[in-house]
């Protein structure tokens, strides 16, 4: 080993008499076993340049220590993964590393990654890790940094890109009122539109942007981390992710994201829930007996109404969510909600604090577990050993003189957009006929043999309302004429059961069909009538 205070090579001609070990030559450094110009390996004895001496001094070979060749240099690896073996401060950085385990993770899984992926948290949770790494804060004032400062103020660019609408829908996000949820809202839309590569090349072009990061403690602000960061950014790239966007409504606080369900329901004066305002949260705290939401069995005590027909409800004030169903009323509804089951059945965890909150303030509230069915605990109602369904008959429309399964796309949201008062009925499939009773006076509304039912069906988009014609007018000078009626089952398992009960009443042969234009969604079973 060489004993000089200099890191160079120590030259093989170059030998200490007193130690006895090999020593540099200053101002000729030399890789280790590369011989001097009067070196020679093949006799017993060579000269060799005694340091501090002008003279050749021959040296027994057996002093000499048997030189050690390095090893042969290994070609660079092609693995995308492989941070690359000259790069020793990438390979000493956590976070890189910790990136690296996600990315094979999660490539491993395979398939399209979901918001449902073990993976997914962690893979984000390092990756926003590593662009807050070595933020320079600002000296005075209090706001403090964080990515997306820099994020968006990305060029836009000539054209649109998935860089640029990643950050539109980031800058735009209503459920994000903060700047980590604002970036983290990014990273989502980033990933599944493999946009992070561009977002980083970008940065490393623009010198103002760069100085958002101290290039001794950031990854970012460093060129030789930045290049083996960006290389698992290109990975990424490859794989595919399947997310659910519009679910960001608690990015501010966590990466963990709740359950999202779709609730649709048709026109009526009250849903019969009862809501409750927790720290701009609204909470559904009861679902009222014989309601239509207690009908439509979705919404459950504990889950958090997010959103009214595209209106967001994330930090809205006391009243908000009344103020817009009274101004939708008479509409059909879309509602988001937020269920406060997560996954296995667990219990979402960044809703807790909520759900603390919401119980001191009503003691008496419990979580439901499942929805109460209607008439649970009851016996249906059976007249003549018949099966009676409870509906709610919504209304009917002429369709004119062809009775025909297409005229359903179109009926049937005519019939909804009227607003009708919706009446609770009685429906009965008998052998020959369909007979209707209002419930309350069991007075007979309507009663149609099946060979006057050309078609029947249901809606994709709602799929407890279903509908049929009927011949209205067989002796009409211009042909027959028909009506559509429709109706609201209490689930989408009694509606199909109507539907094929109606369907075996003559033995008719159906079919399904699914509407793709107008309003789409219409699945019906089709006959065709016989008069």
């Amino acid at each position: 080993m060489c004993h000089c205070a200099t890191p160079v090579y120590t030259s093989a001609c170059a030998f200490c008499l007193s130690t006895r070990t090999p020593v540099c030559v200053r101002g000729s450094p030399r890789p280790w076993g590369r011989a001097a110009p009067h070196c020679s390996w093949g006799g017993a004895r060579s000269p060799f340049l005694v340091p501090g001496s002008p003279f050749l001094f021959p040296v027994p070979h057996s002093w000499f220590p048997v030189p050690r060749f390095p090893a042969p240099i290994q070609p660079p690896s092609r693995d995308h993964l492989a941070l690359g073996d000259g790069e020793s401060m990438a390979r000493k950085e956590p976070l890189l590393s910790a990136l690296k385990g996600a990315v094979l993770r999660l490539r491993e899984g395979g398939g399209p990654c979901t918001d449902a992926s073990p993976h997914l948290v962690s893979l984000c949770q390092l990756l926003e890790s590593i662009l807050r790494k070595g933020l320079r804060q600002p000296a005075w004032g209090f706001r403090r940094r964080d990515y997306w400062h820099w994020l968006e103020q990305l060029p836009a660019g000539t054209g649109p890109s998935p860089l640029s609408g990643s950050i539109r829908r980031a800058a735009g996000c209503e459920r994000a009122r903060t700047a980590r949820g604002r970036g983290r809202c990014f990273l989502r839309s980033a990933l599944q539109g493999k946009a992070l590569p561009a977002a980083v090349g970008q940065l490393a072009q623009s010198p103002r942007l760069l100085e958002f990061y101290d290039p001794g403690s950031s990854i970012l602000g460093c060129e030789d981390l930045r290049e083996p960061f960006l290389s698992l950014l290109l990975v990424l790239t490859e794989m595919d992710f399947s997310l659910d966007l519009q679910n960001c409504s608690f990015l501010d606080e966590s990466w963990l994201l709740p359950v999202c369900t779709t609730y649709e329901t048709v026109p009526c004066r009250a849903l019969g829930m009862v809501l409750r305002y927790v720290d701009g949260r609204v909470f559904v705290t009861e679902v009222l007996p014989e309601s239509q939401a207690e009908m439509d069995e979705v919404v459950l005590a504990g889950d958090i109404l997010d959103e009214i027909n595209g209106c967001s409800l994330s930090c809205a004030s006391p009243g908000q969510a009344g103020a817009v169903l009274q101004r939708l009323k008479g509409q059909p509804l879309t509602l988001r909600l937020l269920r406060w089951r997560w996954h296995h059945g667990r219990v979402f965890e960044p809703l807790l604090p909520y759900l603390e909150a919401l119980k001191e303030k009503e003691p008496q509230f419990q979580l439901q577990h499942s929805p109460r069915h209607r008439g649970e605990g009851e016996p249906r109602l059976l007249q003549g050993g018949r099966l009676l369904y409870n509906l709610r008959f919504l209304g009917q429309t002429s369709v004119g003189t062809y009775g025909g399964k297409e005229v359903l796309e179109e009926a049937i949201p005519a019939v909804l957009q009227r607003n009708l008062a919706a009446r609770e009925v009685l429906f009965d499939v008998k052998e020959a006929e369909v007979l209707v009773q209002e419930k309350a006076s069991s007075k007979l509304l309507c009663c149609h043999p099946y060979p006057s039912i050309s078609c029947v069906g249901r809606c994709t988009w709602s799929p407890r309302i279903f509908a049929f014609c009927v011949v209205s007018s067989p002796e009409s000078p211009d042909g027959s004429t028909f009506d559509c009626l429709v109706f609201a089952a209490s689930s989408e398992q009694e509606c199909e059961e109507i539907i094929g009960r109606i369907g075996k009443g003559r033995g008719y042969g159906f079919s399904y069909h699914q509407s793709h234009r107008g309003i789409p969604g219409i699945l019906f079973r089709s006959a065709t009538c016989r008069i």
